[in-house]
């Protein structure tokens, strides 16, 4: 007699500072978890391959495309999404920088962009420009050609 396959599992996760506990479906995105099951829409969805960089998130401190994991992958995690960037309501130096320097237009991208270049700056305050468009190589945006965003990145180093 077989066992039944495990369909879904209790999972515990810090975000943005506040821990939740939910049983998710044993197959379910980390990416839909975040969006669906905790409300916070800032992480966008683009290709769920891998391939746009628009779900990137902080997991334990390091930018990954939430699209790539399972949700119960994360179990005792710590997340940080484009949500807890900011504190108190106060854009971070990094999100100004990206309004002063037009480092968006239509802005799907934006989050990703965020949080892979907060990633950056956390490791590199004062990164070059090549590191910059490293760091960012992972997020695809249709709109800008990056000249912006690298620059914005760059003058938000040290900040």
């Amino acid at each position: 007699m077989s066992a039944e396959p495990v369909t879904s599992r209790a999972i515990s996760v810090e975000v943005n500072g506040e821990v939740y506990e939910r049983d998710v479906d044993a197959r379910r995105l980390l990416v839909h978890f975040i969006r669906d099951d905790l409300e916070l829409t800032g992480t966008h969805i683009g290709c769920d391959t891998g391939n746009c960089g628009a779900c990137t998130i902080h997991l334990d401190g390091e930018a990954v495309k939430s699209c790539m994991l399972l949700a119960v992958q994360a179990e005792g995690s710590s997340i940080r999404t484009v949500e807890g960037l900011a504190g108190d309501g106060e854009l971070t130096p990094l999100q100004e920088s990206f309004s002063a320097h037009h480092a968006l237009q239509c802005g799907y991208c934006t989050p990703g962009m965020l949080m892979s270049a907060a990633a950056l700056l956390e490791q590199n305050p004062q990164p070059t420009e090549d590191e910059a468009r490293t760091a960012i190589q992972g997020n695809i945006c249709r709109c800008t050609g990056y000249v912006n965003i690298v620059e914005a990145i760059m003058s938000a180093g040290g900040k």
